[in-house]
């Protein structure tokens, strides 16, 4: 007899682990979980830096405030895709760039995922919080080779410019609440 709920692999242990990281703000602890989720439906072997962007975008109001609204749409609309388009050519690799140091303590995670989970958690302290959404999302962002900038790309959205905004995220707007970091669909800097 099988049992109902299916006994967690090592796989699925280690990304826990890594929701579970007290330097982490429940919010991105809550976009990993949905990266997780997204990883597992699609069949793939680990969370990449697109399952990343995905659950940011559906889930953190200060990430999503960093673009306007159509990018919005096209974003989710090129993210949704990957389960049946361009993304089933990522199935059968890693997300590893080769410039960023691989991070082995990050189960479940490709390399540049892992990576970035680890710089947002540096970002994190030198502004003396917890990792937040934007954090992440400076991470993901920062590797040209990354398949969530590649995304950005597909929508037509610059890189650069995402940078640009991200850098222009003040302590202040760190902690202000999610409707007021938001002004003209504009991020408030």
């Amino acid at each position: 007899m099988q049992p109902r709920i299916p006994r967690q692999s090592a796989h699925e242990h280690g990304i826990h682990r890594a929701e579970n990281d007290a330097r982490l703000s429940d919010e991105l602890a809550s976009v990993v979980t949905g990266a997780r989720r997204r990883a597992v439906r699609d069949a793939d072997r680990q969370i990449d830096t697109a399952h990343l962007l995905h659950s940011l975008l559906e889930s953190d109001p200060q990430a999503r405030a960093l673009f306007e609204e159509p990018q919005i749409a096209r974003l989710l609309g090129y993210l949704v895709q990957r389960s049946i388009g361009y993304g089933l050519r990522w199935q059968n690799g890693v997300e590893d760039s080769g410039a960023v140091p691989v991070v082995t303590e990050t189960a479940g995670f490709s390399p540049l995922a892992a990576a970035s989970m680890q710089y947002a958690r540096e970002r994190a302290a030198r502004h003396g919080g917890p990792a937040r959404g934007v954090d992440l999302l400076a991470a993901i962002v920062a590797d040209s080779q990354a398949r969530a900038v590649e995304v950005l790309r597909r929508a037509g959205i610059d890189q650069r410019a995402v940078q640009a905004r991200i850098d222009g995220w003040t302590d202040a707007s760190r902690q202000c609440p999610p409707q007021d970091c938001v002004r003209g669909g504009e991020a408030a800097y």
